[in-house]
């Protein structure tokens, strides 16, 4: 199986640490961000990957390379212009040929990516989204599904009185090629545009709710409590092991 990280963000809400380099460096423990998305890929036997880039694309490049020094195999997809989330998978379409997952290179996750796919496969899905619960979800896409995980309602950072649960969107999916077909050219976000693309059309999209530990780095609040989360050796045994 194939996977895509998007290491393209430009994390303004990370400054000044974000000032001069991108959010998928900004460092955790001595190591790049996403290099523990890379690690979580590896552990689950993906190793081809797409890395779609933006802001200080170079900086990612010269880091990791090619990918041989981590054991896995890069293909680098820069944007020139701002294309949204999906947009920028968009580009690596010809990569993408098969079954494929898409990660952040800025969330720290232990998730168990195989049961993501494998849930995935087993509803013949379309797009699934690997989902979990936290105590503030304003920032993040808030979801409901139905008892199979057919996801029916969606909404995209709401407002407080628009809160109706706290299950939330991780940025992690698993994806089909044929996804592609659903996003036009141009700049085209995966929470905003086609997401409720796929309810309104009523196609194959699902969620499953996932254990593990989840934390995006959004803000300088959360980077500081991830270094504390990982000394606290709340993520998996395979990071410790490896920090």
């Amino acid at each position: 199986m194939k996977a895509v990280i998007m290491a393209g963000g430009l994390g303004t809400r990370l400054r000044p640490l974000t000032d001069n380099m991108p959010k998928p460096m900004v460092p955790i423990h001595g190591r790049p961000a996403m290099e523990y998305a890379v690690m979580l890929l590896k552990k689950h036997g993906i190793t081809d990957i797409a890395v779609t880039l933006h802001y200080h694309p170079k900086m990612i490049k010269n880091y990791f390379g090619d990918g041989s020094r981590f054991g896995v195999r890069f293909s680098y997809f820069v944007e020139t212009e701002p294309l949204g989330t999906a947009g920028s998978v968009k580009q690596a379409q010809d990569f993408l040929d098969e079954t494929f997952l898409v990660i952040s290179g800025d969330g720290i996750t232990d998730i168990h990516l195989g049961k993501v796919i494998e849930f995935h496969q087993e509803r013949n899905s379309l797009a699934t989204m690997a989902l979990t619960q936290v105590d503030d979800p304003t920032q993040f896409g808030i979801v409901i599904t139905d008892d199979q995980g057919q996801i029916n309602r969606f909404i995209e950072k709401p407002k407080k009185e628009e809160i109706f649960s706290n299950t939330v969107n991780t940025g992690i999916y698993a994806l089909e090629p044929e996804v592609f077909s659903h996003i036009p050219d141009g700049f085209y976000d995966f929470s905003k545009e086609l997401f409720p693309s796929l309810m309104r059309k009523k196609l194959p999209f699902f969620g499953l709710p996932v254990k593990g530990y989840w934390r995006d780095i959004g803000t300088i609040d959360q980077y500081h409590q991830v270094q504390v989360d990982i000394k606290n050796g709340q993520l998996g045994n395979y990071y410790q092991e490896a920090i």
